[in-house]
Formats: C-alpha cells, sequence, structure tokens
C-alpha cells in the first residue's frame, strides 16, 4: 500500500500539481484520508525523501524537494518505478532473479556500447 502512495506522490510533482517547495498532507491526515495506517505513509514518506523528491522539516512538515534538486529526483524516481515494472513483469513470466539479472547485465552492456559508439 505504500508504494501506491509514493506513486500517487509522484504523480502529483510530476504532473505539476504540487510544485518545488509547497507541503504536503500531515502524515496523519494523508493516513485518514487514504484509510491506512500513520506506518504505511510514514514510511511513503521516507522512501520519497531517500529518493530526493521530498524533504522533511521538524516541527514543519515535508515539502517537495526545491526546483534545482527535483528534475534529478524525478529521473531517479522514475527509474526506480520502470525497473519495479519490469522486475514485476519478468516474474510474471516465471524467470528467475539469475535470469534478469543477465537480462540487466545484458542491456546495460548495450546500452553502454552503443552511447560509446555515439561518443566522437
Amino acid at each position: 500500500m505504500y508504494q501506491q502512495i509514493i506513486d500517487q506522490i509522484t504523480a502529483k510533482i510530476t504532473a505539476g500539481d504540487w510544485s518545488a517547495g509547497q507541503g504536503l498532507p500531515s502524515i496523519r491526515e494523508l493516513a485518514s484520508a487514504s484509510r491506512v495506517s500513520v506506518i504505511t505513509v510514514k514510511r511513503a514518506y521516507l522512501e520519497l525523501e531517500r529518493a530526493g523528491l521530498i524533504v522533511t522539516r521538524q516541527g514543519r512538515g515535508s515539502f517537495v524537494t526545491t526546483s534545482q534538486e527535483l528534475p534529478k529526483a524525478l529521473l531517479r524516481a522514475n527509474a526506480a518505478q520502470h525497473l519495479s515494472a519490469w522486475i514485476a513483469c519478468a516474474r510474471q513470466l516465471g524467470q528467475d532473479p539469475q535470469d534478469m539479472v543477465q537480462q540487466l547485465l545484458a542491456a546495460l552492456n548495450a546500452t553502454i556500447e552503443s552511447d560509446e559508439k555515439d561518443t566522437p
């Protein structure tokens, strides 16, 4: 459930519904509105903070990261979401973790080789 909260907040930030520096709902407010536990929302906020999308100021609340830091944080969050989706899809296909690692490394190596060819 906390991942859904992360996805919802990330979507609002990405869409521009919540701008840099804007305050987020308090943990208790969001927990009540979402009908989840305070612990679930707190975990989501901690993950968003680790991803660099929000900052928490003791006694003041949580806020969307400043505009200078936001683009990189959004890219990291977007990459993490895509990777999670890829893992879920691979698991549905019955791939074991070792196969997934090999696929990921192959894709990474192909991208690096392509980048090196494009660099003069």
